[in-house]
């Protein structure tokens, strides 16, 4: 099962070096949700050759404009093509307010229902769920209310071993009823027993994203042990208060929770723009987490 992340932005507060507000595209066995929505992401999805109409689920960590004065705009355009699905949106209580008064002012009424779900900055939260993931609010730290998210995958169902249906010829009908736990009988009536026919599938993935916070390591139970963590990495370390007097994180800190979380990997992101080049904040916190990458945008990174 597809589980990717694809930057569109990593930059905070201002567009700068090419770089753009926060953004980014998870792919969950082929339904995407989009997380955050800074300027420009509408430019981005087409840059990346990510179909807006694809997306049916939006989630806003926050309400400083880095991270949402892009929705208005994209759900605009998606009211222009003539969308009529519905749109899922997971914010801020205040954020249903901004997008009523932006809609009020400019006469728009959108061709398709918008579903708005206030997520809670206070608590942790399950605000979605399919077959495939379940999505978890956890509070953060930062100058206003701001919410993290995180992405886990459901375990799969035992994949049926190619080579074995081939030789007993089992039919296709049978396939999703062995992998769910029943034997098949083949024509000589001898049993076969699904465990023999199946193996397990992949271990269950998780995406945890951490916007905006400072450190205080009070979230380290919401994202312990996931598979990959994006993490925003305002400063370098020499910065740290700076970035204390902001409620923001340095790379270093970022890396310090990656490795008390029990991560796997670590995505670096929320660039600050006194910082053209960004190699030396991915040494820094590889001096404490080996797997610390940037999320550089255009980037599609396996979960």
């Amino acid at each position: 099962m597809k589980f990717e992340v694809t930057i569109l932005g990593s930059s905070s507060a201002t567009p700068i070096f090419n770089r753009n507000p926060s953004a980014q595209v998870l792919n969950v066995n082929e339904r995407l949700f989009l997380i955050d929505c800074g300027e420009g992401t509408q430019q981005q999805l087409l840059k990346n050759g990510i179909k807006a109409q694809r997306l049916n689920h939006i989630f806003i960590s926050h309400l400083h404009g880095d991270h949402y004065l892009g929705l208005v705009g994209l759900l605009s355009s998606l009211h222009l093509y003539g969308r009529t699905r519905p749109m899922y949106v997971f914010g801020p209580p205040e954020l249903k307010e901004i997008l009523d008064i932006q809609f009020k002012y400019s006469q728009t009424e959108l061709r398709y229902p918008l579903e708005f779900y206030a997520t809670q900055a206070e608590k942790n939260e399950l605000i979605y769920e399919n077959p495939d993931i379940r999505i978890e609010t956890f509070p953060l730290e930062h100058r206003i209310p701001c919410t993290g998210f995180r992405f886990n995958q459901k375990k799969r169902l035992p994949k049926i071993i190619k080579e074995k249906v081939e030789e007993l010829g089992i039919p296709i009908e049978m396939i999703p009823l062995i992998k769910r736990g029943i034997d098949f009988t083949d024509k000589k009536g001898v049993v076969h027993a699904a465990a023999e026919l199946t193996q397990e599938a992949d271990p269950p993935r998780s995406y945890a994203y951490c916007s905006d916070t400072i450190c205080n390591w009070k979230y380290i139970d919401q994202i312990q042990g996931v598979s990959t963590l994006y993490h925003e990495a305002t400063f370098m370390h020499d910065m740290s208060t700076r970035a204390a007097e902001t409620f923001h994180t340095t790379s270093l800190e970022a890396a310090q929770i990656a490795a008390k979380a029990g991560a796997e990997q670590l995505l670096l992101g929320h660039f600050s723009a006194r910082y053209r080049e960004l190699e030396p904040l991915q040494e820094e916190a590889r001096t404490v987490f080996a797997n610390a990458k940037l999320a550089l945008e255009g980037h599609t990174f396996a979960v």
